[in-house]
């Protein structure tokens, strides 16, 4: 039997697309919530397509559960931990702050108690590039970056330490990856690109916070699961940056969409909010020395796909709920 790997919010948009090429090498045990923060018929839909995968086992359960995962530990012996699974999204941790503490800090600690209970010597922790606030572009891993500007980013940071404790004391290998601003197919709908095909597509306004000159360093959902995995290599520690290193301007990705749904966009501003970056930008060379990654997937032929994938989709994306 080949290796087995615990991978966390294997529902998820990340963790659906990181199973599946995990899949190709080892056995992957799969555990996700699939909690109701966004649309459950998309996890649902990612989850249907795994299953059919050989290699893949599925099993709902939280991280938050160390009692429920204790049991998962005790039936698998996993090589490596993937944990993908988290409470994104920034704004809403405004509005419940104490999820994101559960999920990101108290779930993570878990599963670094589990690794060093089993001695697990592999930890993959997804972060994230909203750690970088008010630092210079191009952002790099040897950043300060102590200036969280929302909870969401605050929870990271504090998974990312529990990381290093647990690598210094029980000599757990870590790579810790840092996501830009991810998009693709069955991606998630609260987050931008999702939005605005929706409402472009159906004719809605489309809400925009800002001007639409604050730039985001977009990557495609595959260009970030293949660098998840390849961050399964025996690295020490190391904090390591998963981007496109192309930023982009809102509007451009607007007038990209247009341009692949063939429909013009009627949008409303709104003020920017405190918890946002103006800007994002990934410097790579990290993930290029290390990993031998870099992005495949330019942000024309992204955006296309994610069309192509929304309109193919269509019928029962329309019951989706923003």
């Amino acid at each position: 039997m080949s290796q087995s790997i615990l991978l966390t919010g294997a529902a998820g948009f990340i963790g659906s697309k990181t199973a599946e090429i995990l899949v190709k090498k080892y056995h992957v045990v799969g555990i996700d919530n699939l909690n109701d923060y966004y649309d459950v018929m998309l996890k649902e839909y990612r989850l249907a397509r795994l299953k059919k995968l050989p290699n893949f086992s599925f099993q709902k359960a939280d991280i938050e559960d160390f009692s429920g995962l204790k049991k998962i530990f005790q039936k698998y012996p996993f090589s490596a931990v993937v944990n993908l699974a988290a409470r994104a999204g920034v704004r809403y941790s405004l509005v419940n702050p104490w999820v994101y503490n559960s999920t990101n800090g108290q779930g993570t600690l878990n599963l670094l108690e589990l690794c060093k209970d089993f001695k697990i010597k592999k930890f993959v922790l997804a972060s994230t590039s909203s750690l970088y606030a008010g630092q210079k572009m191009p952002f790099k891993e040897d950043l300060a970056v102590n200036t969280p500007i929302s909870y969401y980013a605050a929870s990271k940071k504090a998974a990312e330490v529990a990381c290093y404790t647990y690598h210094y004391l029980f000599d757990i290998d870590v790579s810790i990856v840092r996501y830009f601003t991810v998009y693709g197919p069955a991606g998630r709908p609260d987050m931008s690109i999702f939005r605005f095909i929706k409402w472009i597509d159906e004719e809605k306004t489309l809400e925009l916070f800002g001007d639409g000159t604050q730039s985001r360093d977009f990557t495609y959902v595959d260009d970030i699961a293949d660098g998840t995995v390849k961050a399964l290599k025996k690295v020490g520690f190391e904090v390591i940056n998963l981007g496109g290193n192309n930023p982009y301007d809102l509007k451009h990705v607007i007038g990209l969409i247009e341009k692949y749904l063939g429909k013009k966009a009627k949008i409303k501003r709104f003020a920017f909010p405190k918890t946002d970056v103006r800007a994002t930008w990934a410097d790579i060379s990290k993930a290029r020395k290390l990993l031998n990654w870099a992005p495949k997937i330019g942000l024309e032929k992204g955006i296309r796909s994610t069309v192509d994938w929304y309109l193919e989709n269509k019928s029962w994306l329309k019951n989706v709920k923003l």
